[in-house]
């Protein structure tokens, strides 16, 4: 289990309903094992409230750091049943995002330009391989279905002689309606590692 995540979490999951939780996620709920099968980024995950276990469902799918287990989780807990709007918003923009995203909150998408650099054809690659859909912004960007109603998009600038290389992360507009802050901080952390692991 992630040292991150307090057992309580997990405690609180179980007290919920599955027919709930199935209603505002679309996951699955397997009975006879207690356990979730949710789809995050194009891939299975069980999460078992009973032994507080977070895991991929086959062998060899991408197994994230522990802010992405936080984030399956709390997305289990907290979300609605709410569709996307398709409006993208900075972390600043959020309610209460201009004080939270600072400090230790900064999102670390220095990260990912550090990485790409000026190679924007590298950081389309990589893109693709995590299967984003291009859209129109920036030198290039690519948005992200992490869940049903979970979309990230993730824009590059690549750099040249006078300016430094630039990366950014933008939300739909209602994700401030599923996650807290901090949940949504751990969401984009592991948007971020995994973006930039080529």
């Amino acid at each position: 289990m992630s040292n991150l995540i307090d057992v309580t979490n997990f405690k609180d999951l179980s007290a919920l309903d599955p027919e709930e939780v199935i209603k505002r996620t679309g996951c699955k709920y397997d009975k006879s094992q207690n356990q979730y099968i949710v789809n995050i980024w194009g891939h299975n995950y069980i999460v078992r409230p009973e032994s507080n276990e977070i895991m991929p469902e086959e062998k060899g799918m991408p197994t994230y750091k522990d802010y992405f287990y936080l984030f399956i989780l709390f997305y289990l807990m907290k979300s609605k049943d709410l569709p996307v709007c398709g409006e993208w918003v900075s972390e600043k923009d959020i309610t209460g995002g201009a004080a939270f995203f600072r400090g230790p909150h900064t999102l670390p998408t220095n990260d990912i330009a550090q990485i790409f650099g000026n190679d924007l054809d590298k950081f389309k690659k990589r893109c693709e391989v995590l299967e984003g859909t291009p859209i129109d912004m920036a030198d290039a960007a690519y948005s992200f279905r992490i869940a049903n109603n979970i979309h990230v998009a993730v824009l590059f600038w690549y750099g040249d002689d006078d300016f430094e290389s630039e990366a950014k992360l933008l939300f739909d507009k209602t994700i401030e309606q599923h996650l807290p802050l901090d949940i949504i901080y751990a969401l984009a952390v592991e948007v971020c590692n995994t973006v930039k692991s080529v």
